[in-house]
């Protein structure tokens, strides 16, 4: 019997008995109790998680304070004379069917028959065509896209709040229960605020006390709507000019003490109260179906749902809130040995060094689960997805239209999903990509000629999956088969083969077949190939361009291993082998040993674009492995590149670093994004702000502490020598594992396994005799190694 296999025997029947097992280095201990991942709940963190200011923000994008529950978000100002929550609603967009300016899902508005296959023919030619030459051919302006639109404002205007900031003023956003207050004493007396958004009454809630004279009002930049006040009601209700989408908000104002007046002007006022808190409720009747996406009217829904929350009090709204945040946010504790100095955050970022002291390693950790707050704030089921800003608009006119851009910046949103334990908010991006397969097919029939569904660069909640005529940013048809790789993970990361059969399979399948019928061959070598292709922002159009390739061999690979998980049909298990053989694989090794970008070798050592795209195969991929002569010419690529850019670029370049098991490079990356692309409210900066480099930095933190992308659990695979001492609780890694870890002296001194499926599991540490160990897992039990 091979020493694996004595090692797996013995460990079968330790399950049998109480007490713990010595093997080797390793000593294996079983929980008798179950612990399912979603009930999965840690200790307190080391180090508070609290963002707080001494002073109102007057600058939204720099400073004021997100909540969110997913359809609705909110940002606290905490000015004092007139409070601010400039509020949004997920679906309150212009454009789509019924806009003004007609709308065509980015379709060609004409046939164009062999416009493709003029485009690829010339690149046969001349190898390289610039790509104002491609977008002459092959785009075209876009009509009615739209702009995701600000709901407005909740102004608190109070005439006895100082004009002056008090000494003992405070604002601040609590994480571990996401709610926002502001704190000051004027007159001898406390005065208090809080808001939070809750997703289980979807509702912002808020409540003041202290004495309270106030006048609540409603404003928006847009003229489109009215507000009228009746009882302890304000009545927002409109429809946007631009399309005729009808939207609602309902504000109910509860006050304790004093009065309260409806006023003519659609105002509600509180006159001498001891405390006053509020719901809101916003809706739209947008639907995400096509074709129409109209739904019912918002009112009675709206009514409904402020209603309900109005009548369960402030205090039950804040516990149900609590409990609901708290279940998903209180699964994963970091500790870094950090020390946060008792100084505001601005002053916390401004004295950030780069990670060398305990203040920095505690900003880390604080940024750290930041992201995993936006992420619950912005994705609940229900609701879209989280787009370029989150939830979070102040503007009708917002930079890229707060929009979803398929070339990275969605599925980056989504990087830390599975592996921060944060399954559940990708609910809304599942239920958005299903909902854009049937323009998808449509564009892939009418500009294509084939089958499959496909999107091209950007998309909106009206099923914009064609082209437009930004040249270095229009072609992207891979984005389809970059949109199911995080189904994929979900179901890497659950196994629950009921998901990849009615949600994934489906969508990766259709995915695949676009790609087998419209891969090429190349005259070049005789292999298959994406043409015309496109390095995202970056180049001439090719043929064969390395992240063209490496996305559809993801793409293949993960749907031929879903396939003969469902047991599909054989002929097409076949064809996808057959294809998966004869594609570019898009790794070719360059001239000065650089992973190229492009299928010939084209790129420039002294390019320094941000994009770095030709690593897609590192992360987020899987073709890549540590130590492989790929892993070395990515690592070229990446030096060659520096670590400049902006900052969803640098977030990205932390997950390369840490792929490639460097960890010092992967943390100095998370400072540069510290130092220089994150805002006083530790929002990224692209500039402007764009929400998915906090995602993309909370997702290159855990792979620094943990990867399991080659179905192997790695424990500490790029630690950095700047947190040399520490632990994590309630990473979760794929298989079905809850994991945590203590270190010290850069090596881990404690690994914990909970399982939540039956099956075999590797894990690879230090801790682990032969430093890898084989094992099968029970669902529902633990295993301990180290003490």
């Amino acid at each position: 019997m091979s020493r694996e296999m004595s090692r797996r025997t013995t460990l079968k029947s330790a399950f049998g008995g109480a007490g713990a097992l010595t093997l080797g280095e390793v000593t294996l201990a079983q929980s008798a109790e179950a612990t399912e991942s979603s009930n999965v709940s840690v200790a307190a963190q080391q180090t508070p998680l609290t963002l707080w200011y001494t002073a109102p923000a007057s600058d939204w994008e720099r400073e004021a304070l997100p909540i969110g529950g997913g359809a609705l978000g909110a940002t606290v100002f905490g000015t004092l004379t007139s409070e601010q929550l400039q509020f949004n609603e997920k679906t309150l967009w212009t454009g789509g069917p019924g806009s003004a300016q007609g709308y065509n899902h980015g379709n060609w508005t004409e046939p164009r028959p062999g416009a493709i296959t003029a485009v690829q023919q010339r690149i046969d030619a001349e190898t390289e065509v610039d790509p104002d030459a491609v977008t002459a051919r092959l785009g075209q302006a876009r009509v009615g896209y739209g702009h995701h639109q600000t709901f407005g404002d909740l102004r608190i205007d109070l005439p006895g709040a100082p004009t002056d900031t008090p000494d003992d003023y405070r604002r601040a956003l609590d994480l571990s229960e996401a709610v926002a207050t502001v704190t000051y004493t004027h007159q001898h007396t406390r005065h208090t605020r809080e808001f939070f958004a809750s997703h289980p009454d979807g509702v912002i809630a808020g409540r003041l006390t202290g004495g309270v004279t106030a006048t609540l009002r409603y404003t928006s930049p847009r003229t489109d709507f009215t507000a009228t006040a009746t009882g302890d009601r304000i009545t927002v209700r409109g429809e946007l000019a631009d399309n005729g989408l009808k939207f609602e908000a309902r504000i109910r104002v509860h006050h304790v003490g004093g009065t309260l007046t409806a006023n003519p002007d659609g105002t509600l006022t509180v006159t001498d109260a001891d405390s006053v808190w509020f719901v809101l409720a916003a809706g739209t009747d947008y639907a995400d179906t096509y074709p129409d996406y109209r739904g019912e009217d918002p009112r009675a829904t709206v009514t409904r749902t402020a209603d309900e929350a109005f009548r369960k009090g402030y205090q039950k709204l804040r516990s149900r809130h609590v409990r609901d945040h708290r279940a998903l946010f209180d699964r994963v504790a970091l500790d870094i040995r950090g020390d946060v100095p008792d100084i505001p955050t601005n002053e916390l970022l401004a004295g950030y060094t780069g990670g060398t002291t305990p203040s920095d390693r505690a900003l880390e950790a604080l940024y750290f689960q930041y992201g995993r707050y936006l992420l619950i704030a912005s994705s609940r089921p229900g609701s879209l997805p989280a787009n370029l800003q989150g939830v979070w608009n102040n503007s009708t006119t917002p930079p890229w239209s707060a929009d979803y851009h398929t070339n990275i910046n969605i599925q980056m949103n989504y990087w830390p999903a599975e592996a921060a334990n944060l399954a559940e908010t990708t609910a809304p991006y599942d239920r958005f990509v299903e909902a854009l397969r049937a323009p998808g097919r449509r564009t892939a029939e009418e500009m294509f000629g084939t089958r499959g569904w496909v999107v091209h660069n950007e998309t909106n909640p009206y099923g914009f999956t064609g082209v437009h005529d930004w040249a270095t940013a229009f072609w992207f048809p891979e984005a389809a088969a970059w949109l199911t790789q995080q189904m994929y993970e979900h179901y890497r990361f659950s196994g629950s083969t009921a998901y990849l059969r009615s949600t994934a399979y489906p969508a990766m399948k259709e995915a695949a077949e676009f790609w087998l019928d419209n891969l090429r061959t190349d005259p070049r070598d005789g292999t298959l190939v994406v043409t015309p292709s496109y390095s995202p922002e970056h180049g001439d159009f090719t043929a064969g361009a390395a992240m063209s390739q490496q996305i559809v061999h993801d793409l293949f690979t993960s749907t031929l291993e879903a396939a003969r998980v469902l047991v599909d049909s054989p002929a097409f298990r076949e064809q996808l082998a057959d294809t998966l053989d004869r594609l570019d694989p898009g790794l070719h090794i360059g001239s000065w040993g650089q992973l190229q970008e492009w299928k010939a070798d084209l790129d420039d050592p002294d390019d320094d674009h941000r994009h770095v795209s030709h690593l897609f195969a590192l992360h987020p991929g899987r073709q890549i492995e540590p130590g492989s002569e790929w892993a070395e010419a990515a690592k070229v690529s990446l030096t060659a590149r520096g670590d400049g850019g902006t900052g969803w670029s640098k977030a990205w370049k932390i997950n390369f670093w840490a792929r490639l098991r460097d960890g010092d490079h992967a943390h100095k990356m998370l400072g540069e994004q510290l130092k220089s692309s994150t805002l006083p409210n530790l929002w990224d900066t692209h500039p402007p702000f764009q929400i998915d480099g906090n995602f993309g930095a909370t997702s290159g933190v855990v792979e620094m502490l943990l990867q399991s992308q080659y179905d192997v659990i790695e424990i500490l695979p790029a630690l950095p020598a700047a947190w040399s001492d520490g632990s994590v609780r309630g990473l979760r890694a794929r298989g079905g594992v809850t994991v945590g870890i203590d270190w010290k002296d850069g090596r881990a001194t404690r690994v914990t396994l909970t399982a939540s499926r039956t099956r075999e599991l590797t894990v690879r540490s230090t801790l682990v005799g032969d430093g890898e160990q084989t094992f099968k897992a029970v669902a529902g039990r633990r295993y301990v190694w180290g003490s």
